[in-house]
């Protein structure tokens, strides 16, 4: 088992890797649908692949970041019936959902799309815009992303049956910043404290 916890940490390794890059695309993205409206409003000048790469980036942060959201634990959740339950019986849960509906969703998916792109490729297929891109790139996403959500759900399968072993803390809570939330959750809580401080140490005076 330690031989697939220390597995299991590469792969966290690789999604946080993957995952911190592709956040600079968001950036990317903004800077050039900025430029492009600059260019288009100042200057009558715009392109097709001005607006084709923006979804183009789009498509990369969605895709390759799905490993890393899922190692972040952000992907939905509906906990209306296994948050009723038992922790253990929770993962016992998620493990089943990971065998039974992600890992046979990521491959054939994949099965099905990589045909698409090898002969996008091939035959170099370009956007039927004017002043398109091409499309193998954009393609290659979705095959890609999977493959990466394909390994991190490994990595939360084997974090999963280690912490039923009794190896690891919960795999299942989320990581990361508090959301905004929490933090105002947290913020009513303090302010509910120091006035409550405030008055015991008016009562005792």
């Amino acid at each position: 088992m330690n031989f697939l916890l220390s597995l299991s940490k590469r792969i966290d390794q690789l999604s946080e890797f993957v995952g911190r890059w592709v956040a600079w695309l968001v950036l990317a993205s903004v800077l050039i649908s900025a430029a492009n409206a600059v260019s288009r409003k100042a200057f009558n000048l715009s392109s097709n692949a001005f607006l084709e790469i923006q979804w183009y980036l789009f498509a990369a942060v969605f895709m390759l970041a799905a490993g890393y959201t899922l190692m972040r634990q952000e992907h939905v959740k509906i906990d209306v019936v296994s948050g009723r339950f038992s922790k253990r019986t929770q993962i016992k849960i998620e493990i089943i959902g990971i065998c039974l509906f992600l890992l046979p969703f990521v491959y054939y998916v994949t099965k099905l799309s990589m045909p698409l792109v090898i002969n996008a490729y091939v035959t170099q297929e370009m956007s039927s815009n004017a002043g398109g891109l091409i499309r193998w790139p954009v393609f290659a996403m979705l095959p890609l992303g999977l493959l990466f959500l394909g390994i991190q759900a490994i990595s939360e399968l084997i974090k999963r049956i280690a912490f039923l072993q009794g190896l690891i803390p919960d795999p299942s809570k989320k990581q990361g910043a508090k959301t905004p939330e929490e933090e105002f959750a947290e913020f009513l809580l303090e302010k509910e404290v120091a006035a409550r401080d405030a008055a015991l140490l008016g009562a005792q005076k």
